[in-house]
């Protein structure tokens, strides 16, 4: 295997959280939403977990709300699953990208079309 072990364990964390969230939380705020990314620190003890959430501004708002309820949980969750030396804090961030690259792609058509 090559590259950093934090990106090795990074894309385990992620396969680990998608697996469980596809599964459902018993969380009703946490709405479709997709692990976009997750980002480890190098000593492994940090996990920044970028998402992704379809529908209105109040969605990402509950989605946000239900994932930091469930922290906790899910942090137990890939601590029993990977059998790390220390159970990574996790910190969810809501990702742009998708949002950004749909204005984008909407300027894009705009123009074409004018054209």
């Amino acid at each position: 295997m090559q590259g950093k072990r934090a990106d090795r364990v990074a894309a385990l964390v992620k396969h680990e959280l998608a697996s469980r969230l596809s599964k459902g939380l018993r969380d009703e705020r946490i709405g479709f939403m997709t692990i976009t990314d997750v980002k480890m620190s190098d000593d492994l003890k940090y996990a920044r977990v970028f998402y992704s959430v379809l529908g209105t501004q109040s969605a990402r708002e509950e989605t946000r709300k239900g994932l930091e309820q469930a922290r906790g949980f899910l942090q137990h969750d890939i601590a029993a699953s990977l059998k790390l030396r220390f159970t990574p804090h996790l910190s969810f961030i809501f990702d742009e990208s998708l949002n950004e690259a749909m204005k984008i792609d909407g300027i894009i058509k705009k123009i074409h079309d004018e054209a």
